[in-house]
C-alpha cells in the first residue's frame, strides 16, 4: 500500500496571498494599459510618416476634384487589400479547427456519453420518420404466421409417451450401446 505523505501547510497566510494576488493583477493591469499606449503612439508614429499634411487652402475645385479622385483610389485599394487579408483570415481559421477536430478524433480523448434507454412504441418511431401528417396504427400480430393449435398438442403427446418407455429401455450400458447402434445406422 502506498503511504500517505502528510500535507504541508502553507508557509503564506491567506490575507498574505490575497494581497500579492491583488498586486499582480495591478502590475498586469498596469503593463496592458502601458502596451496600449504604445501601440497608440505607434500608430500615430506610422500615419505622421506615411501620410504628408494636405494643403488645400490655395487649390482650385479642378484641383480638389482630381485630389478626391485619388484619394478614393487609393481607399479603394486598400479596402481589397483589406478583404483579401480577411478572407485569408477566415479561411486559415476554418482550417485551424478542422484540423484540432481531426487531431481531437484522433486521439480518442473525447468522452461517449453513456446511453439512457427510451421506451418508445412503433407508432411513434413512425411518426418521426414519416413525420406528423402520416398517422400509421401498426398491428404488428396481423403480418404473423397462424399456428394449427391441434398439431402441436399431438406431437406434445407421443413425446410424452415415447421419452416414459425410453428411459428405461436405455438404462445401463445395453442402452448406450442400442443409442450408438441406432446413430450409426442413421449415418450409413
Amino acid at each position: 500500500m502506498p503511504e500517505k505523505v502528510p500535507e504541508r501547510k502553507s508557509k503564506i497566510s491567506a490575507s498574505r496571498k490575497l494581497m500579492l494576488k491583488s498586486l499582480l493583477v495591478a502590475t498586469a493591469q498596469e503593463a496592458l494599459e502601458q502596451e496600449l499606449e504604445e501601440k497608440e503612439e505607434e500608430k500615430e508614429k506610422y500615419l505622421e510618416e506615411h501620410t504628408p499634411p494636405i494643403h488645400t487652402s490655395c487649390m482650385s475645385l479642378a484641383e480638389l476634384k482630381t485630389l478626391c479622385e485619388e484619394l478614393y483610389a487609393k481607399i479603394d485599394v486598400v479596402d481589397e487589400e483589406r478583404y483579401d487579408i480577411e478572407a485569408k483570415v477566415l479561411h486559415n481559421t476554418r482550417e485551424i479547427k478542422d484540423l484540432n477536430i481531426k487531431v481531437v478524433d484522433l486521439r480518442g480523448k473525447f468522452k461517449r456519453p453513456s446511453l439512457r434507454r427510451v421506451r418508445v412504441s412503433a407508432d411513434a418511431i413512425l411518426r418521426s420518420l414519416l413525420g406528423s401528417k402520416h398517422k400509421v396504427s401498426l398491428d404488428l400480430r396481423s403480418n404473423l404466421k397462424s399456428v394449427k393449435k391441434d398439431d402441436t398438442e399431438k406431437e406434445k403427446t407421443v413425446e410424452v409417451n415415447d421419452w416414459r418407455k425410453n428411459v428405461e429401455a436405455m438404462s445401463g450400458m445395453e442402452g448406450r450401446k442400442k443409442m450408438f447402434d441406432a446413430s450409426m445406422g442413421q449415418n450409413q
